[in-house]
């Protein structure tokens, strides 16, 4: 089946999901979240390849949820910032998380993000 594009659909919920619907989306707003911000990383953390994770991330900066920015070290290398937009996915995922604990999907560790 192929994508639907839901930019232009009255409802909030799913203009937002043409966005973060993508599960990878929202595991790398989680990675973030908890700090990972290099490219490698964030591949090294999802097991994703890099084509997929390159094109998830532009179209997440391209969204407005990240922002690249100068290594934070100095280093040459480029670093993903999650912006006020990004941040403010964290209940999001949070309300996700709790209800992964509720409904017992959640079969690790007692914490949110615990993956």
């Amino acid at each position: 089946m192929s994508r639907k594009s839901l930019t232009k659909d009255k409802c909030p919920v799913a203009r937002s999901l043409d966005i973060i619907g993508d599960w990878w989306a929202l595991l790398i707003v989680r990675d973030a979240l908890a700090g990972v911000t290099r490219f490698n990383d964030f591949g090294r953390s999802l097991g994703a390849a890099k084509n997929s994770l390159s094109t998830r991330l532009k179209t997440l900066v391209d969204h407005g949820i990240f922002e690249i920015r100068s290594a934070s070290d100095g280093s040459a290398y480029q670093e993903y910032a999650l912006t006020s937009k990004g941040r403010a996915l964290a209940p999001v995922l949070i309300g996700l998380a709790q209800w992964g604990h509720r409904t017992r999907l959640q079969t690790r560790g007692p914490h949110l993000f615990v993956c």
